[in-house]
This record gives C-alpha cells, sequence and structure tokens, in this order.
C-alpha cells in the first residue's frame, strides 16, 4: 500500500487546496476529512487535488461527497482512472465541479 498522503495550501486568492496523494481507505480516509476541517474557511472554495490518489476505496469517495455537501468544493484533476471509474459507476462523477488540467473537464 502506497502510505497516503495529505498536504495543505492556500492560493493568493485564498482558495484552500488539499492535494491527497497515495491509497485512501476506510483506516485512512480520516486524513483528508482532517485537513478539510482543520480551521476551515467559512464559504471559501475548497480544491481538492486527486490527481496523485493512486486508490481510493468507498470510504474515500463518501468523503468526497459528505465535504461536497458542506462548502464549495471542486476537484483539481484529470482524476485517476480508477477513481473516475467508481464516481462514473456510482453517479458520482457529476455531483462534482472537476478542474481538469489535461483539457477537458468532467
Amino acid at each position: 500500500m502506497l502510505t497516503p498522503k495529505v498536504t495543505i495550501g492556500t492560493e493568493d486568492d485564498g482558495v484552500r487546496v488539499v492535494v491527497c496523494s497515495g491509497e485512501f481507505d476506510l483506516d485512512t480516509t480520516g486524513l483528508l476529512v482532517d485537513a478539510c476541517t482543520i480551521d476551515p474557511v467559512p464559504g471559501g472554495l475548497l480544491v481538492i487535488d486527486v490527481r496523485q490518489v493512486e486508490f481510493g476505496d468507498s470510504s474515500f469517495l463518501n468523503a468526497l461527497i459528505h465535504l461536497r455537501n458542506t462548502r464549495p468544493l471542486a476537484l483539481q484533476g484529470p482524476l485517476p482512472s480508477q477513481l473516475r471509474r467508481m464516481m462514473d459507476m456510482t453517479g458520482a462523477l457529476d455531483l462534482f465541479d472537476i478542474r481538469d488540467t489535461s483539457g477537458h473537464a468532467g
């Protein structure tokens, strides 16, 4: 298992960016949730960069949906193929604004 890592940054315009890398499952998804709820920016956009996520299970997707339901949120892509397939199969893909740097938005 690739150790999950979450880093937090802020863009010049105040947008909070949370970068995820590695593999996320039931035991490690809390890292993402904790990073997104520490010192929240009221009403500010939260961008979760998932480009380096090697694996995310249903608990990771559930956390993304929960976070999306609590604040303005966008995913930074392109989405890894495993995550995109899971989101497409569950119908969750349409729930998210995806900032796809490869030129095709989701």
